[in-house]
């Protein structure tokens, strides 16, 4: 028996198969799992023909294209349960990295309905209300799906516009918040639609409005969740998500923000690592700034919880949650709101109306009957 879980399947008669690659016959090798959990597909594996084709798909590689797949003790670094039993690549052909797969526009069309079962699409419409919240939602081509009985899917929509993956997370339609427990609530829209030999090459979340924005200065957070709040609260940013600490945030990703100012707005928590990461984007973007705004402000609750930005924002209570307070306090608000015919407005085109506190008002004119 093999004293790593992950290795190369042991040369038997007819094991070896078509390379996807190359697709010459009988020369590729496939990963198994000694513990015979994790079915691999047929394209994690390695060709036989190094110089001529080198193409080599590790189950590290896999689970960093998948995290949904990965065991739950899953790290990079576990190479105590996994060998890619790879050889010196001194003087050799670099293996060819595979052409990310893309998933048809028409899906992301059809998944932008149904918001009545969308729980995050409900808890931001109490926080910025139905129009803010559709605007938001097309901005990033925010969908639904009915996974866990109506679920937030954000689309993975590249530079060029196509569609790398759409990520499914489940959230609390009254807080707003993930759901972790039993179990958490996420998965891959591949998977879902169960798309054969898939395979998940990320990009940023939001990254196609760097084309349609090309000066503006680029907001990085790590959850998608964040960058639709914050898109919000500080529209002259471009925000994209890395889809966690980790995400896709990478060299061969990041490449989209050459010559681009970037912020970079982690976790409480991750500041130390994206430090690091720092690193990686200063041979590519223009400038690379580190905001500390929310650790100079952070309480230790706040740092236990992992708070971010988006979290620190939404702690002040919105014209529209004030206005839903007080209709709660007393009906006759909400009368007197579509008597006058008033609505919440911007600012800068507003004006104080009666003594309805700390909410803006502008008429809205009436159709002549």
């Amino acid at each position: 028996m093999s004293d790593f879980r992950f290795h190369l399947q042991k040369y038997k008669h007819g094991s070896k198969i078509t390379c996807p690659e190359c697709k010459r016959k009988r020369c590729f090798t496939r990963y198994v799992d000694e513990e015979g959990i994790i079915e691999f597909p047929d394209t994690v594996g390695r060709c036989d023909h190094e110089h001529s084709c080198g193409y080599h798909y590790t189950p590290k590689d896999y689970f960093h294209d998948n995290p949904d797949k990965a065991p739950k003790d899953w790290k990079d670094d576990n190479t105590h349960i996994y060998n890619n039993v790879a050889k010196s690549t001194i003087g050799k052909e670099k293996p060819k990295p595979m052409k990310p797969s893309l998933i048809p526009y028409e899906i992301v069309q059809k998944s932008i309905a149904r918001f009545d079962m969308n729980p995050l699409h409900a808890y931001l419409c109490s926080i910025f209300g139905k129009e803010e919240t559709k605007r938001l939602f097309q901005l990033y081509f925010v969908g639904t799906g009915h996974k866990w009985g109506g679920c937030t899917v954000f689309w993975q929509i590249d530079f060029n516009g196509n569609v790398r993956g759409g990520k499914l997370m489940g959230y609390n339609r009254e807080t707003g918040h993930r759901i972790k427990k039993p179990t958490s609530q996420v998965t891959w829209a591949h998977s879902e639609l169960k798309l054969q030999d898939f395979h998940l090459v990320q990009c940023l979340f939001g990254e196609y409005q760097l084309r349609q924005r090309p000066t503006a200065i680029v907001a990085l957070v790590e959850s998608e969740k964040t960058a639709l709040v914050m898109a919000h609260f500080m529209p002259d940013f471009v925000w994209l998500a890395t889809g966690g600490m980790d995400g896709c945030f990478n060299e061969k990703t990041m490449q989209v923000l050459r010559g681009r100012t970037v912020v970079l707005f982690p976790d409480l928590g991750g500041w130390d690592k994206w430090q690091k990461k720092t690193q990686v984007l200063k041979f590519i973007c223009k400038r690379v700034i580190m905001s500390d705004v929310i650790e100079q402000q952070a309480a230790d609750e706040h740092r236990e919880a992992g708070l971010d930005i988006a979290d620190f924002f939404l702690m002040k209570a919105t014209s529209h949650e004030i206005l839903a307070d007080m209709i709660r306090r007393n009906s006759a608000v909400q009368s007197l709101v579509d008597k006058l015919g008033l609505e919440i407005c911007d600012e800068e085109e507003s004006h104080y109306v009666g003594n309805l506190p700390n909410l803006r008002w502008k008429l809205i004119q009436r159709k002549k009957g």
